[in-house]
């Protein structure tokens, strides 16, 4: 033999070996349950809220000795559910996980998982079920129904979740698993697996796990697009000019918030926000107007909307406290829409042209009308401080004062009622995310939410986490205060005490005991909720002056440690949109003639 031929054996000896050892690697196995938490390491998940319960005891044993990922530890699963919904929101790109046990902890969370559906929030809820031979044998197992009904919580759980996965087979596990996650990331909504007992160990092939999770969507068809783009071209042209944009939720919630400043660089379009789009594009942009809710709209950002030739939404999400009980004056005629699923312009519908591949594309299709859009003027969104003669602390002056305090960064989490709609009209500093949940509506969302979203800024480099929570609703989730503490978080809480639920004051029955509370000591609850080793301070202002010294002091602003601030307010006082708001639902109210 040849030297040439020995050489040549030998690299195709070595090559075998190589290859050998490749597949050998190739089919590495691993259990589900760590294959599970691979892939949410994968999508930049450092934290999985939930409460232990017997049926997911052994997969949180993964959890607990997994590198990457926390156990957080909740105080009830409701609560879990809303700090993950929270967690996804300000963690673009990843998403939230909740773990509960079988029946009795699924249930509980429920509601929050119901609102991540509502408001599109990428939300994972894993559940640690009975055993598979459990599950087909159906004994009265310990929270069941007692009649064998083992699928009816999964049957429950579809109502709120766009995939469900149980995870019962190992030769299909991994697939499931990865579907379910591709879902969850592409169309922002919650998914729902379940984990029996008996599988969270069982080992399978870790090969898909080199291959990343996808989340791109089937192209927009070539000639339809071209022909949208040019259509919507003819449109721009013929309003000369005279264009309005207005971002909404799903500018946030599908990822476009970059193609949509682009397109505004590129055209130069004046641009307003919906109240579930606030901070979709930062506030201080030079062609930013502020928030347009249909009639709750100030006047004259109101007129500036509505008398415009053409007016482009995008991600728009037409809920009733959205746009204002539903009184957008925004003709079909004079209205595009673009949808991360669809395109519409004017009266014609395009199925399968969504918004992120279109709007580069009608940017540089646009850009040469930049010269004659800026012809037309945006009011300045600008802070103003009314001037008020009384010392009481007005929600009219409250929220513009707050405007001085916030910081670029901050993320701002608002309770359903008096803070949903007194933020609205406050301009916001750059690089600041609103986190608020407007068509679900919780009452104590805000609470639970602000765990995650604490959670999700410390993974991500924002600055503080401020939350504004009225007394009614902090009563329904305080106790999530407890794991912000152990976790070394350093929100800065205000309670806004203004005895009870003011929304449903303003909604139906102001002199009404059912919209009454029982009035807390309110400074006392960090100490109720303290470890003695994490710092804590809390406040109580009742005057304008007191807030204001409180806010300008600069040990305070640092959010060095968790705070909470006792703001008195007078119990029926309300934000300007909030009155107006609750004037327009008032009207379907068929017992109105006893508010």
């Amino acid at each position: 033999m040849s030297s040439h031929s020995v050489l040549q054996s030998e690299v195709d000896r070595l090559r075998l070996q190589l290859q050998t050892l490749q597949v050998e690697q190739g089919v590495q196995n691993i259990s589900i349950g760590n294959y599970l938490l691979e892939r949410l390491a994968q999508l930049g998940v450092t934290s999985m809220f939930g409460v232990p319960g017997d049926f997911n005891l052994g997969f949180l044993d993964l959890v607990e000795d997994h590198s990457k990922i926390e156990w957080v530890g909740n105080c009830n699963e409701l609560n879990a559910a809303y700090a993950a919904d929270g967690y996804a929101r300000v963690k673009e790109h990843s998403i939230g996980v909740v773990t509960t046990t079988f029946g009795v902890g699924e249930l509980s969370a429920t509601n929050g998982i119901a609102g991540a559906f509502s408001e599109m929030v990428p939300v994972l809820h894993i559940v640690g079920t009975p055993s598979t031979v459990q599950q087909k044998a159906k004994p009265i197992l310990h929270h069941t129904l007692g009649d064998g009904r083992y699928e009816a919580y999964r049957l429950a759980a579809a109502q709120f979740s766009i995939f469900q996965a149980n995870l019962a087979d190992k030769n299909t596990a991994a697939a499931l698993i990865d579907h379910a996650l591709t879902e969850c990331i592409k169309l922002a909504r919650p998914v729902y697996v379940t984990l029996p007992m008996d599988m969270v160990t069982q080992e399978i092939s870790s090969e898909r796990l080199k291959i990343p999770l996808s989340r791109s969507h089937p192209l927009n068809d070539h000639d339809t697009e071209k022909f949208v783009i040019d259509l919507i071209a003819e449109r721009v042209k013929e309003a000369e000019g005279d264009v309005v944009v207005i971002v909404d939720a799903c500018v946030i919630r599908h990822d476009v918030r970059k193609e949509v400043l682009d397109l505004l660089k590129e055209t130069g379009f004046p641009v307003y926000a919906t109240p579930m789009g606030k901070t979709a594009i930062n506030e201080d942009h030079e062609r930013y107007g502020g928030i347009y809710i249909g009639t709750v709209t100030h006047p004259d950002i109101k007129k500036k909307v509505e008398q415009a030739k053409l007016i482009i939404s995008i991600g728009g999400l037409q809920s009733d406290f959205n746009t204002g009980n539903f009184s957008y004056k925004i003709p079909t005629l004079r209205h595009i829409e673009l949808h991360s699923t669809h395109t519409k312009v004017q009266y014609a519908t395009f199925a399968g042209v969504e918004m992120k591949q279109l709007l580069p594309k009608l940017g540089e299709a646009l850009k040469s009308l930049h010269p004659l859009v800026r012809k037309f003027e945006v009011p300045l969104f600008v802070k103003a401080l009314p001037k008020e003669d009384t010392p009481v602390i007005s929600q009219l002056w409250f929220w513009p004062r707050l405007s001085y305090f916030f910081k670029p960064k901050d993320v701002i989490v608002t309770e359903t009622g008096t803070s949903n709609f007194g933020i609205l009209e406050v301009p916001l500093p750059p690089g600041s995310v609103l986190v608020s949940q407007i068509l679900w509506g919780s009452i104590g969302w805000s609470v639970g939410s602000c765990l995650g979203a604490a959670l999700a800024a410390r993974d991500v480099g924002l600055n503080r986490v401020i939350l504004f929570v009225g007394d009614g609703s902090l009563q329904l989730t305080v106790q999530e205060i407890s794991p912000m503490i152990r976790l070394g978080l350093k929100p800065i809480i205000f309670v806004l005490n203004n005895s009870g639920y003011t929304i449903e004051k303003f909604i139906h029955g102001k002199k009404r005991k059912y919209n009454n509370i029982a009035n807390w000591k309110w400074t006392e609850l960090l100490n109720v909720f303290s470890e003695d080793d994490k710092p804590h301070k809390s406040y109580t202002v009742r005057t304008k002056d007191e807030l204001s010294s409180l806010l300008d002091d600069k040990a305070f602003a640092s959010g060095d440690k968790i705070q909470l601030v006792e703001v008195v307010m007078e119990p029926l006082d309300a934000p300007r949109a909030l009155k107006v708001q609750t004037e327009l639902s008032a009207k379907s109210d068929p017992y109105k003639e006893r508010r």
